[in-house]
């Protein structure tokens, strides 16, 4: 059966198509400010450390998105001042968050009673699983982040491309850089409990910096990484159905290949342009 015929008929299908679509706002304006920042492993240190928020979550007891969005904040937070205060130190404390989360999720996984979790389910996640309801929390991100972006915009832009301008001029750039950071770490929560961390840290990333090969202007890297979301998003899932292979892993291996190609068509054009 095709993509198009299963899309019309089974529900499962659809709510994957719309997790994709809805997530691609948030990934591609988040992932922009990431890429443009040059946060894209401090990105996978607050995604990893939220590997152990869900297994202190589960060792208590509590709501796996709880224990997630804690450890999430805290280490954006903390990544954060380090950043701003110690920036020889960031990177340090980047790669002890990032080992550190995984660690605990696997400590207390394992010591938590009863039945341990798949923890595959939240490296790649299961978008063909995607309940309709948590739909809505991809909406309540994108309003989120869309809000954001508008009320912060001159800000981000200032903190983003010339930080020290932006503090002769007297704008708070450590509070919008923290609040940032915050938005990355609610972004990631709350999409990787349908996708997958390694899917959403790829999504943040990847499809960005294939944008950036192309545009420089924020606005337009934004909308182009949207549609490059959404567009691999879609592709990797009709892949995944086509070849019966994980969707998530498909549509990272989609956006990848893209990237790799869109570099190898730029390089060329360049050295074409240098040659004339």
């Amino acid at each position: 059966m095709g993509m198009l015929e299963a899309l019309a008929q089974y529900g499962f299908l659809q709510n994957a198509l719309a997790a994709i679509l809805l997530g691609s706002i948030a990934c591609g304006i988040v992932g922009t400010l990431v890429v443009v920042n040059r946060l894209s492993s401090l990105a996978g240190g607050v995604a990893h450390a939220c590997f152990g928020g869900l297994g202190l979550a589960f060792l208590v007891g509590a709501p796996p998105t709880a224990g997630a969005l804690l450890f999430g904040l805290a280490s954006s937070l903390g990544i954060g001042a380090a950043s701003s205060r110690w920036r020889e130190s960031a990177d340090s404390a980047i790669a002890a968050i990032w080992a550190g989360g995984m660690a605990m999720g696997l400590v207390f996984i394992q010591l938590a009673p009863g039945y341990a979790p798949d923890l595959m389910s939240y490296l790649f996640g299961s978008i063909l699983a995607v309940p309709r309801g948590d739909l809505v929390l991809f909406a309540a991100v994108d309003a989120l982040v869309l809000v954001f972006v508008v009320v912060t915009y001159r800000s981000l832009v200032a903190v983003s491309f010339d930080p020290e301008f932006a503090r002769t001029r007297g704008l708070k750039t450590d509070m919008v850089f923290l609040a940032f950071l915050c938005l990355v770490g609610i972004t990631i929560v709350l999409l990787m409990r349908a996708v997958g961390l390694l899917l959403v840290i790829a999504l943040l990333t990847i499809p960005p910096s294939t944008a950036r090969l192309f545009v420089r202007r924020l606005p337009a890297m934004m909308l182009l990484s949207c549609a490059l979301t959404a567009a691999e998003g879609v592709a990797g899932l009709a892949a995944a159905w086509s070849l019966d292979i994980p969707a998530g892993a498909s549509i990272i291996l989609v956006a990848g290949v893209v990237y790799l190609l869109s570099a190898g068509l730029r390089a060329l054009a360049t050295a074409r342009a240098r040659i004339r």
